[in-house]
């Protein structure tokens, strides 16, 4: 008997047309609102650190286990959640992600220490990735043709936006206080917005799941984690531990669980079952292509983010609210930019993914030089320019990406497709902080900051040009 592919039509309920429920534009809202929620709050933090730090006593080994417990939870069990969604309904598994994202939230908001804090950040990951890969799921499943299109190209704009004014509103809560609940606040406030998704999602978003779901992949799903864990544990613990013997033998490790991993999904996909990442899946040309762009784009965006908020606040002495107003202009830039990216994409094709880059590049071209004449008298002025053509360079790459990777992945597999995107782009956002953030306050501590940052803004020039010469590979045009 052949084994099945990954492109074998299954037939699935609730596809977008007449023979299923379609996905309206408020049920986009909601699904959009909840693709938001998990990475605002990734950056969220990065501007209250030195408020938990004060009030938790935490110390540098905390603080980063509050940024880093969150993104581990949440990129090893991304993958498990788009499975899972297609297996129990992904507006069941959206809808039980919301709830828990909102109690974890409240949670963090009311942890009375900082271990405490550490544990609701975990368990907050984990609801996020039970959350967002339904999504991206039901978009595949319950749109078709230009509607489609627009939705992913809505979909890539969130979530840039999301991870540039997480940092915005999280110096906003920060500096507003309310009612004294001082960095709390960022927590608290997706209590009631959690609430707001849960109505609207039983409402509008409608029910689609796979028609023969596959069983959960018990040897993969624990491969998976233990691979993300051994990379990226000692990555973002192992500057502010000390680098201590875990930290080595995790990061030796994790090449044998990789090809471990690897080789039990390959076996699975080869007897005909369905593991957790079907090898057969990166079959498909865009996907490939795509993901490959997707590393190198979310490991420096990752680590500027981290950066930036450091040296704003660290190395220039500005507060939470002006460090974040910084970045106003790179997600204005972004909106404009991904508004006009699909238009664009009509008329040329991926290479507005490569005009993108190119702009970007540009833009941290012109901070690198505001940072290297301006500092210490650095202000908003001078790094206006670099920062709005960054983002404007970011917001026509990012949505077009995410249109590219998953135009070919088949409805039956929406789930996985999308739980490995995000998945790829979560790790390496991790990456990038730990990566790029260790590099940074390596160099702070030795040559000063207005160094420090210099070098880090260039190291992330370096994977802008890898990504601009992958954009080269695209297929020209996407579906």
């Amino acid at each position: 008997m052949s084994k099945p592919s990954v492109l074998s039509p299954v037939p699935v309920r609730a596809a977008a047309g007449p023979s299923g429920p379609a996905l309206g534009p408020l049920g986009l809202f909601t699904l959009l609102l909840g693709a938001a929620l998990p990475l605002i709050d990734f950056f969220i933090v990065n501007v209250a650190l030195p408020t938990i730090d004060h009030d938790l006593a935490a110390g540098p080994a905390l603080l980063e286990l509050v940024v880093a417990g969150y993104g581990l939870s949440y990129a090893v069990l991304l993958v498990l959640g788009g499975r899972l969604g297609d297996m129990y309904g992904r507006r069941r598994l959206f809808l039980v992600g919301m709830a828990a994202f909102g109690l974890t939230s409240l949670a963090c908001g009311l942890a009375p220490d900082a271990w405490t804090l550490v544990g609701a950040r975990v368990a907050q990951g984990a609801a996020a990735a039970l959350m967002l890969p339904q999504a991206l799921a039901t978009i595949q499943a319950a749109t078709a043709g230009p509607r489609r299109a627009r939705a992913m190209g809505l979909y890539g704009a969130t979530a840039g936006l999301s991870m540039v004014a997480g940092q915005i509103l999280g110096g906003v809560l920060v500096a507003a206080n309310i009612a004294g609940t001082g960095w709390r606040a960022i927590f608290l406030v997706n209590v009631p917005v959690a609430l707001l998704g849960l109505v609207l999602a039983a409402r509008s978003v409608p029910r689609t799941r796979s028609e023969s779901p596959a069983p959960v992949d018990v040897p993969g799903t624990a491969l998976l984690a233990v691979a993300l864990l051994t990379l990226l544990a000692p990555l973002t613990e192992g500057r502010a531990a000390g680098w201590p013997l875990w930290t080595w033998i995790s990061l030796a490790a994790f090449p044998l669980a990789a090809v471990a991993f690897y080789r039990v999904e390959r076996r699975a996909d080869g007897q005909g079952r369905t593991p957790l990442v079907p090898p057969s899946l990166f079959a498909l040309i865009p996907l490939r292509r795509g993901l490959a762009l997707v590393l190198p784009f979310s490991i420096g965006f990752g680590g500027f983010m981290f950066v930036i908020a450091v040296a704003l606040q660290q190395g220039l002495g500005m507060g939470a609210v002006a460090s974040g107003m910084a970045l106003v202009p790179m997600a204005l830039a972004f909106f404009v930019a991904s508004l006009a990216g699909p238009r664009l994409v009509v008329r040329y094709g991926t290479r507005i993914v490569t005009a993108g880059g190119v702009l970007q590049g540009l833009g941290i071209a012109l901070m690198v030089l505001a940072v290297w004449r301006g500092w210490p008298d650095l202000g908003f002025v001078q790094l206006l320019p670099g920062v709005a053509l960054a983002g404007f360079g970011q917001g026509l790459q990012l949505p077009v990406i995410f249109r590219i990777v998953l135009s070919e992945v088949p409805t039956e597999r929406a789930g996985v497709g999308s739980g490995v995107m995000v998945t790829t782009q979560q790790s390496a956002l991790a990456l990038g902080v730990a990566t790029l953030g260790s590099l940074f306050l390596a160099l702070a501590a030795e040559a000063g900051m207005r160094q420090a940052l210099s070098v880090t803004l260039l190291v992330q020039l370096a994977m802008v040009a890898l990504t601009v010469l992958l954009s080269l590979r695209l297929p020209r045009t996407v579906d």
